[in-house]
């Protein structure tokens, strides 16, 4: 028993021992592996912060990079626009080659044309002298009828020269004293002297070489339609401004049509075409620069043209003179009147005085378009120095009105750029009297289109307009769409 009792002891002890023995290779383990767990949680961690370490840092790249290609584009740009920049400055001066090279070819055409027709009429009058002396007995008998004739003829001519002398002396005698005429009838006039004699001196021109009524006459209709049709089709580019430049030279040097006629249709046709277009469409200004142009090359062939295209704007549009007529009361203040200040009649209804401004701000830009236009090697007979003075005659005589500061607005939007390029600091002087003593005296009146009449002017000065190129002061070579001015 006790034998027995020993081995079973023996053997409890070795199970206890093995049981032991187990149970700290179990707690080894788990030590072991709870080590490996909080190592493993350990670089799960460090590899969670190098993570985002990482990604920090990409954003850092990122944001280098972002602002690398910033810089490389804003550069890129800034190159695409120099380029453009000179491109546009590259294709006006060529432009203005063409134009100049045409207008030589024009005139080198002219001079070869005048001098065939020269031959051609020595030649015919050759011919003719050689059948008047053949057919010289035969006249002989007829001589005297015919001279009896001639000698009745002068003396009625004498006589309507006569009369028409007395017509003009009458004519100058009522300019002279329009002013005291005016006054007594209750209008006061706002003009320089200056500029009063010049217009007095077109409008004897006009009536003393061209007869009334001659769009009437159909001797000369032929003519009227010939220049009507080729500033009908007039529009603002290259090619079509020559086309229409040389045909106007051609129809103005006619044989057959006196040359202070055919001068009178031009400055008519070209000046008409503010009623024949919409002059509140925003392409008017293409087209008025574009009139500039073709009024430039015909006078420049044609210096009669001028002083006719001058008398027609002073007719139509008394602010081309420049000059105001101020109504003193209410009486003056009728229907003769606003006739006398450029308003139009139709169906025996004066047009809304809205209509009438809208006119004035159109023939103003017109009229300025045309003194600001230069073509290189083209010399103006009625360019930017008479642009310059009619400007000083304008703020120095007349009064501060709300159609005077639109027909003001007007040039200055289209004649501004070219004046403070050429003049610089004087014409900044210029605008420094519109501020302090035109806008003032405007915005005195209050009223709704003076209101606008007073922004339109304050804008230009704020926004510094004159510093911005006119859109349409360069002509294209085409336009993009044929119907931009249908």
């Amino acid at each position: 028993m006790e034998k027995r009792n020993l081995e079973k002891s023996i053997l409890l002890e070795l199970e206890r021992e093995h049981h032991l023995k187990v149970q700290e290779e179990v707690r080894s383990k788990l030590a072991a592996l709870e080590v490996g767990h909080q190592n493993e949680i350990q670089r799960t961690i460090s590899a969670f912060a190098r993570l985002q370490k990482y990604a920090e840092s990409r954003k850092e790249i990122d944001r280098r990079l972002d602002v690398h290609f910033q810089r490389r584009i804003a550069e890129v740009l800034d190159k695409h626009l120099s380029m453009v920049q000179r491109d546009h400055e590259q294709k006006s001066q060529i432009v203005e080659r063409r134009i100049r090279d045409d207008a030589a070819l024009e005139e080198a055409k002219r001079k070869e044309q005048a001098i065939k027709e020269e031959k051609l009429r020595q030649e015919r009058a050759r011919q003719e002298a050689e059948a008047r002396q053949k057919e010289a007995a035969k006249l002989a008998a007829e001589t005297r009828k015919t001279a009896f004739e001639a000698a009745q003829k002068e003396a009625a001519e004498k006589e309507a020269a006569e009369k028409e002398a007395a017509k003009l002396r009458e004519a100058a005698a009522s300019q002279s004293s329009q002013n005291s005429q005016n006054n007594n009838a209750g209008i006061k006039v706002f003009a320089d002297k200056y500029a009063l004699e010049a217009e007095s001196r077109r409008r004897a021109l006009v009536h003393n070489q061209v007869p009334e009524n001659i769009h009437l006459r159909k001797e000369f209709a032929k003519y009227d339609r010939q220049i009507a049709k080729s500033i009908s089709k007039l529009m603002p580019t290259t090619d079509n401004v020559r086309s229409r430049a040389s045909e106007l030279i051609k129809a103005l040097d006619g044989q057959d049509c006196p040359r202070p006629i055919a001068c009178c249709l031009f400055a008519n046709k070209i000046i008409s075409i503010v009623k024949s277009r919409n002059t509140k469409d925003k392409t008017f200004g293409n087209l008025a620069f574009a009139c500039g142009y073709v009024m430039l090359l015909v006078t420049n062939q044609v210096p009669d043209a001028m002083d006719y295209l001058l008398a027609e704007f002073n007719r139509v549009c008394i602010y081309t003179v420049p000059k105001h007529l101020h109504a003193l009361n209410a009486q003056a203040r009728n229907r003769d009147y606003y006739r006398l200040i450029g308003y139009q009649e139709e169906n025996g209804q004066l047009e809304s005085t809205e209509s009438y401004l809208t006119y004035v701000v159109a023939y103003v830009k017109l009229y300025a378009a045309m003194i600001q236009t230069e073509i290189k090697g083209v010399r103006h007979p009625h360019g930017l120095a008479e642009g310059w003075k009619w400007l000083a005659l304008f703020l120095n005589a007349l009064p501060a009105t709300t159609a005077t500061a639109c027909a003001l607005h007007a040039f200055l939007k289209m004649a501004g750029f070219a004046l403070h390029k050429k003049y610089g600091s004087q014409f900044l002087k210029i605008l420094d009297v519109i501020s302090r003593c035109f806008l003032p005296a405007l915005k005195d009146q209050g009223n709704k289109m003076q209101s606008e009449a007073v922004n339109n002017l304050q804008n230009y000065l704020n926004d510094k307009i004159y510093l911005q190129e006119p859109e349409g002061q360069y002509l294209v070579q085409q336009l993009l769409s044929k119907e931009l001015f249908m």
